[in-house]
């Protein structure tokens, strides 16, 4: 199996597979409904819609950066504005699908090529094309035990 295909198979495992971290970002997701996800346990945290959101606006950035090989914040921005809930998981599935149709067509070797010059950790430039796309997985991991918790709580 080719390098692409085994970072692709990752981030589907994180995304809607049987990851070993616990609960995929759609297993997290379900049952959750628009009230749910627009419930805010605390004045600090965000809600489960504006994670999926965000998730979404770093896995299109993501997907973007693969294409052109330069680094920006994300043309949703970084924490978008809150609409549909329907709409925001049609999206985030679409962009999951969308960046591994783009993983496996990288060429393998594209996957060294720097993603920006300079490093910027909050930006996630200076970083390969197989980092930045591990770090997806990585975030999207994250993403889900926050959503997890969120679920619990509300």
């Amino acid at each position: 199996m080719q390098q692409t295909e085994m970072i692709a198979d990752q981030l589907d495992r994180a995304y809607r597979g049987d990851p070993w971290h616990g609960p995929s970002v759609r297993a997290a997701l379900e049952g959750v409904d628009a009230a749910m996800a627009a419930a805010r346990p605390h004045t600090a945290a965000h809600s489960i819609h504006e994670v999926v959101l965000h998730m979404t606006a770093w896995t299109r950035e993501v997907t973007r950066r693969l294409r052109v090989g330069i680094a920006q914040d994300p043309e949703m921005g970084d924490w978008p504005e809150v609409g549909g809930w329907d709409a925001a998981l049609e999206a985030l599935e679409a962009a999951n699908d969308e960046l591994l149709e783009a993983i496996r067509a990288l060429d393998p070797p594209q996957l060294d090529d720097r993603i920006g010059d300079a490093r910027d950790r909050a930006l996630g430039s200076g970083v390969s094309r197989y980092v930045m796309l591990h770090g997806l997985v990585q975030h999207h991991a994250y993403h889900a035990g926050q959503i997890a918790i969120l679920k619990k709580i509300a």
